[in-house]
């Protein structure tokens, strides 16, 4: 089995692809926590309570005359977390369908598609905002449906695309394209807020969304074999090097499925992963904000800095991951457990260090900088050990784990918004805890119970078919 050259190959193309698909997906994610602060009016009832003031206002603020000329709507912080978690409401509903779907349709079309939906509701945003706030959470919620399908869409289409000893690269490659995504989208959307008007974040981000749609469709196929421009010696190390893991018969195992083991160990890693994720992910700006006291404009720079350190861990870690596997030091499940374990004991250790060190900035930037880079480790971890335990299912896999772990998307920044009602740091120490408790639990679990063999209801039915 040669294993041929990675550049210019159609597998690294494809990856390069999903990497800018991944990119935008996010940026049409995050872009709302940027533009709320704006959308919103400064709250005078809100007056700036005693409790928020324990750090000292630093700002070096050059003042550019602002741009104010965006709607402002009054809402409140209730609102305001509806606005933001309404997104997942879509999202959690099409996980598994999308997984399935891709199984059967293939995931060119369900991804594309899907990033193509999520950027047209983007576009419309504003639209909706002015409608009132019940039309913007339904579009939230719509984005959400369209993104649903994507990762359990792109883990189908590795699944026939990725040689075993190429995964991590491979995935972590294309998946790093979300953290990128955020660390771009975070500090442009707060100068596009700045320098134009909060509307544009979400034209310009949309309209770049339709644009990488066409190229997606012309360029990608869904397996090595429809591929119109792929080499003979790339499709045929492809092929073989996949002959042992997949399954041909047409039905899903649902229940041997619902009862591995293996199975759950991702579903708790992935859910207890996402809390600590998504609570930074929706308040970073905030805890940036009310407790260290920042303006926007840095605030956007600063936000960013910790999805750029997951970015780069992400990209580093597939490419150590799949040399300790090639090499053959290391099994498969021995890589996944390592890495999921400091992927996620770090951050939890840095998380709770973060809520104790007081106004110091640089010391809290760092902390939850370094938490976040740290849970890069958890891609080549827990995050693509569906492939290695059923290939030929990864896709309705990911869709189950990935509804699990959608749900902390949804009650984590409600309840941790319930928790700092009067932002002093106290309270968000416990915010910190909880989370750092949740990302503790699920490393264990997935350390005692994970596999990284393929599973026998996952190739039951095989027979070898060579053309």
């Amino acid at each position: 089995l040669v294993s041929v050259p990675a550049c210019c190959s159609a597998r690294y193309n494809l990856a390069l692809l999903a990497f800018f698909g991944f990119f935008l997906l996010y940026a049409l994610r995050v872009n709302l926590s940027v533009a709320l602060v704006d959308m919103v009016e400064p709250n005078i009832s809100l007056a700036k309570n005693t409790t928020s003031n324990v750090c000292p206002e630093h700002s070096s603020t050059i003042n550019i005359p602002r741009n104010t000329t965006g709607e402002k709507y009054s809402w409140d912080a209730d609102t305001q977390g509806w606005i933001l978690g309404s997104f997942f409401y879509g999202y959690i509903i099409t996980q598994i369908p999308g997984g399935y779907l891709a199984s059967k349709i293939g995931g060119k079309l369900l991804l594309g598609f899907g990033i193509f939906g999520t950027s047209v509701f983007t576009l419309l945003t504003p639209l909706a905002a002015n409608l009132g706030v019940g039309y913007l959470i339904a579009v939230r919620a719509l984005e959400g449906l369209g993104e649903g399908v994507t990762f359990p869409a792109m883990h189908s289409m590795w699944s026939s695309w990725a040689p075993p000893l190429e995964r991590s690269k491979l995935l972590s490659i294309s998946y790093a394209g979300a953290q990128l995504g955020t660390v771009v989208s975070l500090p442009l959307s707060g100068l596009i807020c700045y320098y134009m008007n909060w509307v544009y974040v979400f034209y310009i981000f949309g309209a770049l969304g339709v644009l990488w749609f066409f190229f997606w469709m012309w360029l990608v196929s869904d397996t090595p074999e429809t591929h119109s421009s792929i080499s003979f010696a790339e499709k045929e190390y492809i092929l073989s090097s996949l002959k042992d893991q997949l399954s041909t018969q047409k039905s899903v195992p649902w229940r041997p499925m619902l009862e591995s083991l293996p199975l759950w160990a991702i579903v708790v890693a992935h859910f207890s992963y996402n809390w600590t994720f998504y609570t930074l992910l929706t308040l970073l700006p905030t805890y940036m904000k009310e407790i260290l006291r920042f303006d926007a404009q840095e605030n956007g720079f600063l936000s960013a800095l910790p999805y750029f350190g997951c970015w780069l861990c992400i990209i580093l870690s597939g490419q150590i991951a799949d040399y300790l596997r090639e090499k053959q030091t290391f099994s498969t499940v021995c890589v996944r457990k390592c890495f999921t374990l400091i992927g996620m004991i770090g951050p939890a250790v840095f998380l709770v260090a973060a809520g104790f060190i007081g106004c110091n900035y640089a010391l809290a930037v760092a902390f939850v900088t370094i938490s976040t880079t740290l849970g890069g480790y958890c891609t080549s971890g827990y995050s693509i050990n569906h492939l290695d335990i059923a290939p030929s299912y990864a896709g309705i896999l990911l869709g189950i784990t990935n509804s699990f772990a959608t749900i902390p998307g949804m009650v984590g920044p409600v309840i941790a918004k319930n928790l700092t009602q009067n932002n002093t740091v106290g309270e968000w120490q416990t915010v910190f805890y909880i989370a750092a408790s949740i990302n503790l639990f699920g490393a264990i679990f997935f350390a005692l119970f994970a596999s990284g063999e393929v599973q026998d209801w996952a190739v039951s039915g095989y027979h070898l078919h060579r053309n």
